[in-house]
């Protein structure tokens, strides 16, 4: 029985650290975005010109309107990468905990 709840857990560490990858990417993936959006805004700065990419043209768009936009994006990769980072945060501390019960099995076992 102890066996089969070890090997539960085991499971479920592997689930953990999926979901930690998982959670990893995305955070990554935001952490990209943000950067572009900062290289954008720092463009924005330098030009009296805007443009928008819309599909698969560019248009004319106004500056202020833009930047807005911009700063609006920005702020959500922001609260999209704190939530991430807490998520990783609560994957890490389950699987420690998890691992920790694993180890104390084990060593009872042996």
């Amino acid at each position: 029985m102890a066996e089969n709840e070890t090997e539960q857990k085991i499971a479920q560490l592997q689930l953990f650290e999926q979901s930690m990858q998982n959670v990893l990417m995305q955070k990554q993936q935001f952490q990209a975005q943000l950067m572009e959006i900062d290289s954008a805004l720092s463009e924005l700065e330098k030009t009296n010109e805007a443009y928008k990419i819309v599909g698969n043209i560019m248009v004319a768009a106004e500056k202020g309107n833009l930047n807005n936009e911009l700063e609006s994006k920005k702020e959500t990769l922001k609260l999209r990468i704190k939530t991430l980072e807490k998520q990783e945060t609560q994957i890490k501390e389950k699987a420690a905990k998890m691992q920790a019960e694993v180890m104390e099995k084990i060593k009872k076992e042996k």
